[in-house]
């Protein structure tokens, strides 16, 4: 008798089952890690008491320096930032150029799963791939940071925290079945934070963001195709076929600044000089910075050397009033690093429909004649 074999439907209600399960775990973790961040300790001991998980996440596996037997067209490198989980965008509020919540933020993961899907096995030559890396760059949720996001925010911060855990969950599980192995690297950004203000001092610790990515890394810590790599530091090294990564958020490149012209190619640019020369004075010289944070897309390039993956969330309140910029779309970056040619192919992956401004909506028109009609208030 031939063995029953899964639909997608069947796949799917298991790894939603092994979702479940896990929450009601992370739900004692998430309470108990408050409590030991209110003691003061370390990374190191919530790890190995709270999670089971080593001190240290392990090293990415080797098949991502191994030159694979047969020609590839490279591995993939999907950048997951910027996803602002529990920010609300009203659309009338940005000139209907955007709209987010929670149900619109699990739409555009389900496109971006697809997308990735799509564009790696029905667009490039030769699609066999050791595997795909994902690169989770920070900001996955908005967090409480200022008072008008604890104001507007869908739901407290536990609700968000718990969305996206099972949404990069569920997006690894799916991947895996296509890819077969995923390396998955995992840095904080600016948002996750309780304090109004950021703190340097145990700035990737006191983040939620951390415990999301820890989450995550029990969730795969048994599962030998998916390996998981979460730094006690904001800052996360790796490399594909000899070439050298460094991803970090985009908050700490040491810069500020930026103009109407350039916009923040200017601070991007002079960050990633600053970056490079601390990190070769420690020996950790680096090919490749990897960010997000700045909510555009700039593909990799020789002058710079900076691959920066726009945002999920799209345009928002603070982009439209406070920076008066042109709206950006919902993208992730996607790349690709061959063995022999390092980057090659690189595209932003679009998650809404572009909107086109409507030609027929009437502007407020006033003739300039006023009659009694007009002045009849009655």
């Amino acid at each position: 008798m031939a063995a029953h074999v899964k639909t997608d439907k069947e796949l799917l209600a298991d790894a939603l089952d092994q979702i479940r399960i896990k929450n009601k775990h992370i739900s004692a973790f998430e309470r108990e890690i408050r409590r030991r961040i209110e003691h003061n300790e370390s990374a190191e001991k919530v790890r190995t008491e709270i999670f089971n998980l080593r001190e240290q996440s392990p090293e990415p596996p080797d098949w991502l320096d191994r030159e694979p037997h047969k020609s590839t067209s490279g591995i993939p490198l999907v950048c997951l930032n910027d996803w602002h989980g529990g920010e609300m965008v009203e659309k009338d509020q940005v000139a209907n150029l955007n709209e987010f919540n929670h149900a619109i933020l699990r739409k555009r993961v389900r496109i971006l799963h697809d997308t990735v899907v799509d564009l790696c096995f029905n667009h490039m030559t030769n699609p066999n791939y050791p595997g795909l890396v994902a690169a989770i760059l920070g900001d996955m949720i908005t967090g409480i940071i200022h008072d008008e996001l604890m104001a507007t925010n869908e739901g407290p911060v536990t609700h968000s925290v718990q969305l996206v855990k099972n949404l990069i969950i569920g997006l690894l599980l799916n991947w895996k079945r296509r890819f077969k192995n995923i390396a998955v690297i995992a840095v904080p950004g600016n948002h996750g934070r309780d304090t109004p203000k950021p703190r340097l001092k145990n700035y990737v610790y006191e983040s939620w963001e951390w415990l999301i990515f820890c989450a995550v890394e029990e969730f795969f810590r048994d599962d030998p195709d998916v390996q998981v790599y979460v730094p006690n530091e904001v800052d996360a090294h790796f490399t594909i076929f000899g070439h050298r990564f460094l991803a970090t958020h985009g908050d700490n490149l040491g810069v500020k600044g930026g103009d109407g012209i350039i916009g923040a190619l200017g601070p991007i640019a002079r960050g990633a000089l600053k970056v490079g020369a601390q990190q070769a004075q420690a020996g950790r010289d680096f090919d490749t910075l990897v960010i997000g944070h700045y909510h555009i897309y700039v593909p990799r390039g020789d002058a710079t050397k900076v691959l920066v993956s726009p945002a999920l969330i799209g345009h928002n309140e603070y982009a439209h009033l406070r920076l008066r910029v042109r709206a950006s779309r919902p993208a992730q970056a996607l790349s690709f690093i061959h063995h022999r040619h390092g980057f090659t192919a690189q595209w932003p992956m679009y998650l809404d429909k572009k909107i086109q401004a409507d030609k027929q909506s009437p502007w407020f028109v006033w003739s300039g004649q006023r009659t009694n009609r007009d002045l009849d208030l009655g």
